[in-house]
């Protein structure tokens, strides 16, 4: 894909974009005096020590014309502040979330410039980062980040006034003619935003936050809802598991709120009590590929094996996979834990077989980094179809663009 974005290697280069054609332009500022190595008695042809001369000479010409740089002077901190020692790199701990993801990460910085992200191993199972975190930090270098507000697409420069002004009558026309004012959002499980969106609710008493996630968590909020009686999703932990079964669920990558690879290695180290790991699914993932044993099935038939798994363990079975699984399951006892992605349904026999086992991989924490809910942006719909809504605030969101109803909202 192409891109558009200027990359700068100096403040000179910025404020100056012919520079490099400049500085190219005077890389050989003298001819090379080549004649004078010529021989006269060879002016039609050059022999083979005239030849190896000149390359000689005309290499070390080059590596010196090359060496000529413009001099950039350094102005010296006048009162140097005390944490910052330039050429030593400080830490700085923080949280990185956009929505989707999110870790415990370590910023790197030099001179008050963030360049890397690390993982914060204070954190425990949360201090993990993937590849989408650790580039997170070329963002803070984005040229293209929108600099000014805009109304009704044009930016608007001078200040701010406009676009308050703007959302201000907005806001109490809504509120005066007794319609809903939706806050919209991906989930934000941030205190501080629940307790500004709070405050915005004592202002605007028809306000309501509607939360939105294009890759929603809501079958597996709403097994836990159903099997814990807590809208959260399970935290597990594999270090001290002997044996996992995975049904579709690909937990080394983006599964559960989080990735279980850190725990994952530590129980793979070889020895008697090595986690052995079996994948039941359809479409080979990063999970599968890393299984000790795989069975490749149609989807249905990947929901009927976790079925007959969870039947085996409650009575019997007569599948040939599922008894196979159900003997290692049972040999194990608390040492294994089960996995499901999929349906509700899926999620919920996985709780149910994991309890049973009394899976010490459950580590009995929860998740709250989820939090959408299907039934209540549904009735979101139904407001917005019922001519309810008189203000729609989005906060970093596309539903237009992710939601299968994406039509249907933009007409509403």
């Amino acid at each position: 894909m192409a891109s558009n974005k200027i990359q700068f290697r100096s403040i000179h280069e910025l404020k100056d974009p012919s520079l490099n054609g400049k500085l190219a332009l005077k890389e050989f500022q003298n001819e090379i005096p080549v004649e004078e190595f010529l021989d006269d008695s060879n002016k039609e042809g050059t022999s083979r020590r005239d030849f190896l001369k000149i390359l000689g000479f005309s290499t070390a010409a080059v590596t010196l014309a090359a060496c000529e740089a413009p001099v950039i002077k350094t102005i010296p901190y006048v009162v140097k502040p005390h944490d910052i020692i330039p050429g030593i790199p400080n830490f700085y701990a923080s949280s990185y979330f956009d929505g989707f993801d999110f870790s415990s990460v370590l910023v790197k910085t030099r001179e008050g410039r963030p360049i890397r992200i690390d993982p914060n191993p204070a954190a425990g199972s949360l201090g993990t980062t993937n590849a989408r975190a650790q580039a997170s930090v070329l963002s803070l270098y984005d040229n293209d980040k929108v600099k000014y507000p805009a109304l009704n697409g044009e930016e608007q420069k001078d200040s701010f006034d406009k676009v308050d002004d703007f959302v201000l009558k907005g806001l109490a026309e809504s509120q005066a003619g007794g319609k809903k004012i939706v806050v919209l959002s991906h989930s934000f499980p941030s205190p501080t935003f629940k307790k500004l969106f709070g405050d915005f609710k004592t202002k605007y008493p028809s306000a309501e936050l509607i939360t939105y996630d294009a890759i929603p968590y809501a079958a597996a909020l709403d097994a836990a809802q159903e099997v814990f009686g807590q809208r959260a999703l399970p935290v597990y932990d594999l270090t001290g598991t002997q044996l996992v079964v995975s049904f579709q669920a690909d937990f080394l990558g983006d599964y559960n709120g989080s990735s279980l690879e850190t725990s994952y290695a530590a129980a793979r180290k070889p020895g008697p009590e090595m986690l052995r790991h079996i994948q039941v699914e359809s479409n080979l993932s990063l999970t599968g590929a890393n299984a000790d044993s795989r069975y490749r099935l149609k989807p249905s038939a990947v929901f009927k094996t976790l079925v007959e798994v969870y039947n085996g363990l409650n009575g019997g079975t007569s599948d040939k996979v599922a008894t196979e699984i159900v003997k290692e399951l049972q040999a194990k006892g608390d040492k294994a834990v089960v996995l499901a992605d999929g349906s509700k349904a899926a999620y919920v026999l996985a709780h149910l077989i994991n309890q049973k086992l009394g899976s010490k991989a459950f580590t009995g924490k929860a998740n709250f980094l989820k939090e959408y809910d299907n039934a209540r942006f549904n009735e979101f719909l139904s407001w917005l179809n019922g001519g309810q809504v008189g203000v729609l605030i989005t906060n970093n969101i596309n539903p237009i663009y992710s939601h299968a109803k994406g039509e249907a909202l933009k007409a509403a």
